[in-house]
């Protein structure tokens, strides 16, 4: 399912598909706090099943505010209480930096590619 949401000159833009029983969110442009929507709902979509495992796939995200990490962090919470997991894969350096100095590097796994998130 394809979702976009108009934020300033660019549209942020989250594809998600399904392998092998694992949600993988795609991700482009900026998550901030008018543009963090279609994350939310592709991370709703990806809780169903059993035991729910996502992969937000990061690589075309050029910005993130808190409004980006309070719902990945949420999304965690929600996914490990179901017995399932969160994974981000891709994360680029600027945004990869804002995870690390606020320590959500720590409490989310960061894979270096789609396919190290997908095989941990």
């Amino acid at each position: 399912m394809e979702t976009e949401n108009a934020h300033g000159p660019e549209l942020v833009k989250v594809v998600s598909t399904a392998t092998e029983g694992i949600t993988v969110a795609t991700v482009t442009g900026e998550i901030d706090h008018t543009s963090a929507g279609p994350l939310v709902q592709a991370l709703e979509r990806g809780k169903a099943g059993d035991r729910p495992r996502v992969v937000v796939d990061m690589r075309q995200v050029t910005f993130m505010d808190s409004s980006g990490i309070n719902v990945l962090l949420s999304a965690h919470r929600d996914l490990t209480a179901a017995d399932g997991w969160l994974r981000l894969a891709g994360v680029p350096d600027s945004v990869l930096r804002t995870l690390q100095i606020v320590g959500v590097d720590a409490v989310i796994p960061c894979c270096t590619s789609l396919r190290e998130a997908l095989t941990v």
